[in-house]
């Protein structure tokens, strides 16, 4: 068998439906097999957008998402896709072309050493040299993608290396040296979490995203069921629970809830639990839960003590070491508690005016407006944390981000990806008018494709966040005004698809319900006051 037949064999043998990518020469061989495959290709309008569209692929599907790209610019292109899947543990394989074997290392044309430039920010990453180690690279790479912390794998594949042949056999196991994912917790350190626990005043769960990589959403609401702890959740982990939950506290960090904030400063013990407590979490403050006595649950455990300390570290899967704790936990008096914590609580304010539409308000009214299983794709910046704070959690509902290496431009080729994931299910894109112009280009994918999601594109001309910042610590902004901005309608409508520009909350409203009812994509610019702050 080609090698090339060889590589799409092992996409079926991993149940690969769908694959993202963008081709070039070094992947031609490869791309001609694929042609004669049964396995979907999703021509992207830039290799970037690969990336993320496998990263929502991933999320809404619990699979690996699979991107292909070519050799050189086409490959550096991936690189932040890359970097993105790994500072958010989502599985990925991502499958490179290189130059001719003999050439590597002579700066051809459309060389460049990706295993080298991805090392940093990948679970692992391959070269293949010989055409016969095909499949148990394949075969490896998918396993290290979706076990343990689950995270990015890159292969890279000289174009001559395609065109050999191989006796193809797929291998049945994986046995990688080194490699061997923690799956349940120590014994003895859940019984001395529960201990703690048991003498516990004011205990609190902080759930990050490693709650919804292992699947462990039903684990997390039977075990707060049963303690009656409250819970935080970091941007990662907003969906690991749902908002009317009597424990739901709300989102942590810089730009999260005072209440659950202070929260976090009250509590006796903290419970992490698949979040690896990163600055925008904490704040980065020496402040943070200075009172309390943390228990970190974490499948990797390069994760516990990094950036807090912990009195009881407990290496696992969320799932198998939640189970452990239901076993052996009782019901904790937190009444007094928890009503402290909710007197915190402020209502936020929704005013708007005639000429604007005020952002948490529309995304108030999407939360109210779309089914229990929706999807929300938040982009970076404000409109991350309007989403974040005002799209409520409730039955299967996801909200998908770039958390940890916050890319700009993520949230359409995401919800791309998750439509083609998902696509009964409805997906929504929120982005501001910066991160939509960073893959704007993705609207001739989904015109091509004919996918359905509504895209909502808060217009506050400029670059909101980071001049929100600069006029609080500099009291004037700079190199942040978009002041070209073009017919953002204007080009949705030139891809054929749907669109209408708002200036109020109520032609938000009537435009949604509009785009909910369309059989094609829809673009809703909302022109939004700039000086309208993050929270």
């Amino acid at each position: 068998m080609k090698a090339a037949d060889a590589i799409v064999q092992c996409f079926v043998e991993e149940g690969i439906s769908v694959i993202f990518g963008y081709p070039g020469a070094s992947v031609i061989p490869l791309y001609e097999s694929l042609r004669k495959s049964n396995i979907k290709h999703i021509l992207v309008r830039h290799e970037q957008a690969a990336g993320h569209c496998a990263s929502g692929f991933a999320r809404t599907t619990g699979t690996v998402g699979v991107c292909i790209v070519t050799s050189g610019p086409g490959a550096t292109n991936l690189i932040t896709a890359i970097a993105t899947a790994y500072m958010d543990s989502i599985p990925i394989v991502a499958i490179t072309g290189q130059v001719k074997s003999t050439l590597i290392g002579k700066d051809v044309f459309q060389e460049v050493d990706i295993v080298g430039a991805t090392a940093p920010f990948v679970k692992h990453n391959y070269l293949v040299k010989n055409a016969n180690d095909i499949p148990r690279i394949f075969k490896e790479a998918f396993y290290i993608a979706r076990t343990g912390r689950p995270g990015p794998v890159l292969i890279d594949i000289p174009m001559d290396i395609q065109n050999e042949d191989i006796d193809f056999s797929y291998p049945e196991t994986v046995n990688i040296r080194g490699y061997k994912p923690k799956t349940f917790g120590h014994k003895g350190q859940i019984k001395r979490a529960l201990e703690r626990l048991k003498n516990s005043k004011k205990p609190l769960i902080c759930a990050g995203g490693g709650v919804v990589s292992a699947k462990a959403e039903e684990e997390l609401r039977e075990f707060v069921k049963k303690s009656k702890i409250p819970v935080v959740h970091t941007l990662m982990g907003k969906d690991a629970i749902e908002y009317d939950n009597p424990y739901y506290i709300g989102l942590i960090g810089t730009h999260g809830e005072k209440h659950a904030n202070r929260a976090v400063t009250g509590a006796d013990v903290l419970i992490l639990i698949g979040t690896r407590a990163a600055d925008r979490a904490t704040s980065g403050s020496k402040f943070f839960a200075k009172d309390a006595d943390i228990i970190h649950i974490d499948i990797d455990p390069a994760e516990i003590g990094k950036n807090l300390e912990s009195l009881i570290p407990v290496v696992g899967d969320a799932k198998f070491v939640i189970r452990e704790l239901i076993e052996g936990i009782d019901e904790i008096d937190t009444s007094e508690w928890l009503n402290e914590i909710n007197s915190w609580k402020e209502e936020l304010s929704c005013e708007s005016e005639d000429i604007y539409v005020n952002p948490k308000y529309a995304i108030k009214q999407i939360s109210d407006l779309v089914e229990d299983d929706a999807i929300l794709v938040a982009d970076v910046g404000q409109n991350q944390f309007w989403a974040a704070h005002n799209f409520k959690i409730k039955g299967n509902r996801r909200f998908i981000t770039s958390g940890g290496l916050g890319t700009m431009g993520y949230s359409i080729p995401a919800a791309v990806g998750a439509k083609f994931g998902t696509p009964q299910r409805r997906v929504i894109a929120v982005m501001g008018d910066g991160s939509f112009q960073m893959s704007s280009n993705e609207l001739g994918t989904i015109a091509e494709n004919n996918i359905n999601i509504i895209m909502v594109l808060m217009n506050n001309s400029g670059l909101g966040m980071v001049r929100e910042i600069q006029n609080k610590t500099y009291k004037v902004s700079y190199g942040v005004e978009l002041n070209a901005n073009p017919d953002f309608v204007g080009i949705a409508k030139a891809y054929g698809l749907q669109g209408r520009k708002v200036t109020s909350n109520n032609q938000f409203k009537e435009a949604f319900l509009e785009a909910m009812k369309s059989d094609k994509a829809y673009l809703i610019e909302c022109i939004v006051n700039p000086k309208e702050s993050t929270l």
